[in-house]
């Protein structure tokens, strides 16, 4: 046991850096969702995340948004704590059996507009979940899904490059989505 602490004293981490995006892309990504938020609802984008049943990979990338990087309340996007506040439900994972009903019920109290983002691989369509007991599929066969965000789990940056073509399209289309016109 002591020599398994010594080496682990001397010996590096086996682990590798995470690509370093760009502090001004980051930003710009950002202002550029807050610019849309604003001409779209005339204040700042409010989001409350829903798990659905996922592996929590996807929640860490979504609290990352609020970390010291990111940080992105600055720019006007808020997470609520209430659906009755949101304008957009961020939903990971596959729906289980046990979330079915909370995820429709989270659905009927959120105001509209709203829209429905599936974040990661397993929201589409249960990803490696799919076919188990537990699993009633993907978050399309529960509530209707305005934009899919793809990645297993997605990093923060595609998190916001997907708000903003969420913002963009329904700016597109005079305040509707395909989902709620």
């Amino acid at each position: 046991m002591r020599k398994l602490l010594f080496e682990s004293l001397l010996r590096k981490p086996l682990t590798e850096k995470g690509p370093a995006p760009s502090d001004a892309a980051v930003e710009e990504l950002a202002r550029a969702v807050e610019k849309a938020a604003r001409r779209r609802l005339g204040r700042s984008l409010s989001i409350r995340e829903v798990d659905a049943g996922s592996c929590n990979g996807c929640e860490l990338e979504i609290h990352a948004l609020n970390n010291a990087f990111y940080d992105v309340e600055r720019f006007g996007i808020r997470f609520v704590a209430s659906p009755r506040h949101a304008d957009v439900l961020l939903v990971t994972g596959p729906v289980t059996k046990n979330m079915r009903e909370a995820l429709e019920r989270t659905y009927a109290a959120t105001p509209a507009p709203k829209w429905v983002v599936a974040v990661g691989d397993c929201a589409r369509d249960g990803g490696c979940f799919a076919g188990s007991y537990a699993v009633t599929g993907g978050v399309s066969d529960i509530v209707p899904v305005d934009l899919h965000i793809p990645g297993c789990p997605p990093s923060p940056t595609r998190l916001l490059e997907g708000l903003l073509a969420l913002l963009e399209r329904v700016d597109g289309r005079n305040g509707t989505s395909a989902a709620h016109s």
